[in-house]
Formats: C-alpha cells, sequence, structure tokens
C-alpha cells in the first residue's frame, strides 16, 4: 500500500463512520502518523507506507471514526501561529476566538497593562495575549485543576511561564476583594483587561451538539446554564468587587447573545463605548465594552 492508497482508504473508513470532511480529517491523521508536513505529503504519495507507522495510523483512524476530535488525536491545536496541547480536560481552541484576541489586541495597544482571563482552559487566550505583549502582566483561573495544568505546560512550551499567573477558582471569585474576599485577599486583583470565553451553550441544547462536541469535550467548558448566560450574569455582578472597573471588558459568546450580554454589561457599569466583533459566519461573536481611564 502506498501513502496514497493510505489516505484514500482512510478518507473512505471515515466516511462510511459518518465522520464529515473525511478527506481533510484523514489528511491531518496522516500528517501526524508519519510526522511530515503537507508538502513532504504530496510528494511521497506514490512511496509505500511505511510499515513501523501502519499500527499508529489505524489507531487514529479508529479513534476517529469512533467521533473523536481529530484534536485530542494529534494533542495539540494552532491558535494564532503557535501550538498549544489539547486534552479532554479542556476545550478545544476555535479560529473565532483567535478574533477576541485580535480585537483586545487592537483595543489596548501597549503598555504595562494587567490581564485576566477568566476560564482560561488550554491557556490559549492568555498565553497569546503574553506572547503578544511581553509587558502586560496575565492572570488566568479556571475552576478545573486539570485544565490549570493544561494551561502551565503551554506557557511553558510558548516561554510566558514567567509572565503568566494561574489561579484555581469558579469566574472572578479569586480576584474579588471585600471580607472574605478571594485568593489576593482584601484587596482583590487590579485589571486592566479582563477577557472571557467562558460556557454559553443552553443546557438544553447540548444533546443537540456534534457528538464530537458533545462527547468528548468538557461539560464544564461548555454547559451555559437554562439559557447559556449564567456565567455572564455571574461576572456581570462580581465587577463591582474587583478593586477597579477593568478599561477593557472582552467576551465571546453564542449565537444570538450578543445583545443579552451586552445589557448585562450597561447594568453593571459605565462604559465610552460597547460594540461587536463578528465571526466568520457572519455571528456577532465577541462583546467589548470599554471606557475612559
Amino acid at each position: 500500500m502506498t501513502i496514497g492508497e493510505a489516505w484514500r482508504a482512510g478518507a473512505a473508513k471515515l466516511r462510511e463512520a459518518g465522520v464529515g470532511e473525511e478527506d481533510a480529517n484523514a489528511e491531518l491523521l496522516l500528517l501526524h502518523a508519519l510526522g511530515i508536513g503537507k508538502a513532504e505529503l504530496l510528494r511521497d504519495l506514490r512511496e509505500p507506507m511505511p510499515a513501523a507507522k501502519l499500527e499508529a495510523w489505524e489507531r487514529s483512524l479508529a479513534r476517529k471514526a469512533a467521533g473523536e476530535p481529530v484534536q485530542y488525536i494529534m494533542g495539540r491545536q494552532a491558535f494564532y501561529g503557535r501550538w498549544f496541547e489539547v486534552t479532554p480536560d479542556v476545550l478545544i481552541p476555535r479560529p473565532e476566538t483567535e478574533l477576541l484576541v485580535e480585537a483586545v489586541l487592537a483595543a489596548c495597544g501597549g503598555g504595562a497593562l494587567t490581564a485576566l482571563d477568566v476560564g482560561t482552559g488550554s491557556g490559549a487566550i492568555a498565553v497569546t495575549l503574553a506572547a503578544e505583549r511581553p509587558a502586560w502582566r496575565v492572570y488566568a483561573s479556571d475552576l478545573s485543576a486539570d485544565a490549570i495544568a493544561v494551561a502551565r505546560g503551554n506557557a511553558r512550551a510558548n516561554d510566558a511561564d514567567e509572565r503568566v499567573t494561574f489561579v484555581r477558582g469558579d469566574l472572578l471569585a479569586p480576584f474579588v476583594g471585600g471580607a472574605g474576599g478571594g485568593q489576593f485577599g482584601e484587596a482583590g486583583l487590579a485589571v486592566d483587561i479582563l477577557v472571557s470565553n467562558p460556557p454559553y451553550i443552553p443546557s438544553a441544547d447540548l444533546p443537540g451538539l456534534q457528538r464530537e462536541v458533545r462527547d468528548h469535550e468538557p461539560r464544564l467548558a461548555l454547559d451555559g446554564g437554562p439559557d447559556g448566560l449564567a456565567p455572564y450574569r455571574r461576572m456581570a455582578a462580581q465587577l463591582r468587587g474587583l478593586p477597579r472597573l477593568p478599561r477593557l471588558v472582552a467576551w465571546e459568546v453564542g449565537a444570538g447573545q450578543a445583545e443579552d450580554a451586552a445589557a448585562l454589561l450597561r447594568e453593571a457599569a459605565e462604559w465610552e463605548r460597547i460594540w461587536f466583533v463578528r465571526d466568520y459566519a457572519g455571528i456577532d461573536r465577541h462583546v467589548l465594552a470599554i471606557r475612559s481611564e
């Protein structure tokens, strides 16, 4: 069997299993199994499939045929030009979240700022902000200890571990001040930028998700409560518990949630401007609120 024949046979197996984009998925898994790039794959299509690679190739195909996301099989996902380890303990970073990072970077520029990434998961947002803005100090939180372990590894792999502090906790709870305040004591943590991609899928919609998401990605990172807005309500209510209101709040939201999320921010504080950023499908995917110094 040549490498090209293995590719076609793998795509056929995935198609029979009801896997979408079977050619692209087979290609990614073949590249991973062979440890080569796309150019080498195209060059070597007529070469024999290495016998030593067959077991790993067939095992990865079986996992994908069973519905496992290809990113978990490969153990990594690209985000904003960097590689991030992903495991079933973290949500797989999506391309639309790169637009959220891009909007935050554009709105805040440089300077020595403090950014907080709530619900960090793989650490993709926090690590990217730290890597793109070396003068920033970045904090990142997650309720899952396993997710924080993955995020710490990604910070080390991308040479950002000295500028990202990871904290385990529920939304803004570790950072608010006052009596019985979070891990930063009664003073809390003063942040300039609050960014979050929290769970936003309504609970009743979870059974209808694609099986790759429903059966494999962590429910903790998906379930946003009855209407998907529970995390946003809680964060909006917690804003006043911070030592000062952030200059910028940037949230990723679900389809049809942008107006409601913006209303929560308006109720919580006065903002100079609130605007939306659309994703590649034309959906208002990100809500940003900014205020003057």
